[in-house]
């Protein structure tokens, strides 16, 4: 449970596919450089059967934020990292912490599970650096540097980061 009442955080099911995919393309609408295809990159991934983790936050029956997350391939071979996005809280309830609240949820998740972390392809904004994440000059996507948080005593490794196509842009 969110720290607000009647909000609840849980992992997705089937049948939230059709909110989920609103409620992305409702929230990416007017965020600054959003390629308005968000709400597809969260159907090519469950449709390739690629997320490792689907979370939402639920209000009064409705699913008002989600999470996903899938795997990379690192060019040494490592496993276990994950990429997280799209991130999607709708208008009516930015503000609140349910990004926050989401993201330590989803990370909690993929640790449980034995990941060995996650990265971001985004700009270095307070939601992520607050949870821990930190640029990582040596973990990189087309030669730029990721924010990425390992799990445990883990360090992050020194490799190149290939994204499912969907959130590469090539499906």
């Amino acid at each position: 449970m969110s720290a607000f009442d009647g909000i609840a955080l849980r992992p997705a099911r089937a049948q939230d596919a059709d909110a989920i995919e609103v409620l992305t393309l409702v929230a990416y609408f007017d965020v600054p450089g959003s390629t308005h295809r968000e709400h597809q990159v969260v159907d090519a991934l469950r449709a390739d059967g690629a997320l490792s983790l689907s979370w939402v936050a639920e209000h009064d029956g409705y699913v008002v934020a989600h999470l996903a997350a899938s795997p990379v391939e690192l060019s040494d071979g490592g496993r276990g990292w994950h990429a997280l996005g799209p991130l999607a809280v709708g208008p009516g309830h930015r503000g609140q912490g349910l990004a926050s609240d989401l993201l330590r949820a989803a990370m909690a998740q993929l640790q449980q599970d034995g990941a060995a972390g996650c990265v971001v392809a985004s700009p270095p904004r307070a939601l992520f650096l607050a949870a821990g994440f930190a640029p990582e000059p040596g973990l990189t996507l087309a030669g730029a540097p990721l924010l990425a948080h390992a799990f445990g005593d883990r360090l992050p490794p020194l490799a190149e980061v290939s994204l499912h196509p969907a959130l590469s842009g090539e499906g």
